[in-house]
């Protein structure tokens, strides 16, 4: 399975995701014929390789000469819709565009068929998006991943006159997403970067595990402490037959003063939060006093809200957190016939016609309960039931 690796170090811009995708080895003669098809007039790409703070980095300028209509959603959606673009890429980038459009007439108070498409940045916009769809697609990219987000400070200056930084409309596209706070005063992540990285990741984190293939570098327009480009990392995983990759966060803290009976209570919570699991080891502490570490897997868009429980209902004064990757096999429910009744069963598959599976455990504690049989009976009627199934 071919990744993605958007590295943010110094933020993002389309034109950015765009000199990155182009340095990695997507052809700027496919991104061309690609755009020609939109039919803007007075496009002009300018692609150069330079050099950012010693780094060779690709950098991309979208010119547009005579004047540049101010498009509405509806007027965009119809250049797409009259474009030549790959079959399905169309309606990924009007998924964009819309994401775009509903944030801009949020913050202006406006209906989404008002708001004008100057203020996404116009052609540029179109340029980008489309560009950066296009470029994942023709470099094969099954997964993207991107690292947090460093936000800039400062203002920065639109129709409206000027707005603070982060722009609301970054701020409201990177809901849920991990970020970093940046003492640059400039603008770091653009609305239209932060649309493009936030619909087509899967994850955000560190660099997931693969064997590295290409990398590369698409430059800002800015001189900043660090240099002003974007890093794409292509690399392979394992096969995408053999399950999902995912990146998660692991919440971790030590206890050694609660009452247990707290303990049941607090799982409770926290499954009801999103955690994807909980559990307790115990171990000994300073003191030679016995704890538990209490341990929380979940998706990184739920780490302050189950940060905040363990908190509130436990004495812990601290809580650790990392990124983990998970690696998942496919699995379905499927309902095996027993002597005592249905119970369902989950089936995991992986590499070539491999297969497990279990029964539901609490399906069959309930039909031990009714028939007043032994638990262990029915999971053996339920497993031999599926001893003669086999997985899709």
């Amino acid at each position: 399975m071919k990744i993605a690796y958007f590295d943010c170090f110094s933020g993002a811009s389309g034109d950015m995701i765009l000199g990155a995708l182009l340095d990695a080895g997507f052809p700027e003669a496919e991104l061309r014929e690609g755009l020609a098809g939109l039919g803007l007039a007075g496009l002009e790409l300018r692609c150069q390789r330079i050099l950012k703070g010693g780094l060779s980095a690709v950098r991309l300028e979208v010119l547009v000469s005579g004047d540049v209509p101010e498009r509405r959603l509806a007027e965009v959606e119809a250049l797409i819709d009259a474009s030549r673009l790959p079959a399905g890429l169309g309606e990924r980038a009007m998924g964009i565009f819309h994401r775009l459009a509903q944030v801009e007439a949020r913050i202006h108070g406006l209906p989404i068929d008002q708001v004008h498409l100057h203020e996404l940045g116009g052609v540029d916009t179109i340029v980008d998006v489309v560009g950066a769809l296009l470029g994942l697609r023709t470099l094969n990219v099954e997964r993207v991943v991107v690292s947090p987000l460093p936000l800039g400070r400062g203002e920065a200056h639109s129709t409206h006159g000027a707005i603070p930084l982060p722009a609301p409309a970054t701020l409201a596209l990177l809901s849920g997403v991990p970020v970093v706070a940046s003492q640059v005063e400039r603008e770091l992540v653009t609305p239209t970067a932060a649309a493009i990285l936030t619909s087509v990741a899967s994850d955000f984190g560190p660099i997931p595990a693969m064997t590295l293939s290409g990398v590369g570098y698409g430059a800002g327009a800015y001189d900043l402490p660090l240099p002003d480009v974007l890093r794409l990392i292509l690399g392979e995983a394992a096969s995408a037959n053999d399950g999902t990759v995912e990146t998660l966060a692991l919440l971790e803290t030590n206890i050694d003063d609660s009452n247990p009976e707290i303990y049941d209570y607090v799982m409770e919570r926290l499954f009801a939060a999103g955690a994807l699991d909980v559990f307790i080891t115990p171990v000994q502490m300073k003191k030679n006093r016995p704890a538990v570490v209490l341990g929380v897997l979940c998706r990184l868009a739920d780490c302050e809200t189950l940060t905040a429980i363990l908190f509130s209902e436990t004495s812990t004064l601290g809580v650790r957190q990392q990124w983990v990757e998970r690696r998942s096999l496919k699995r379905e429910i499927t309902t095996v016939q027993t002597a005592y009744g249905p119970v369902r069963v989950k089936i995991a598959t992986w590499g070539d016609g491999n297969w497990k599976a279990a029964p539901e455990a609490e399906d069959c504690r309930r039909l031990a309960e009714a028939h007043h049989v032994p638990l262990r009976q029915v999971y053996r009627a339920a497993e031999n039931a599926l001893a003669v199934l086999e997985p899709k």
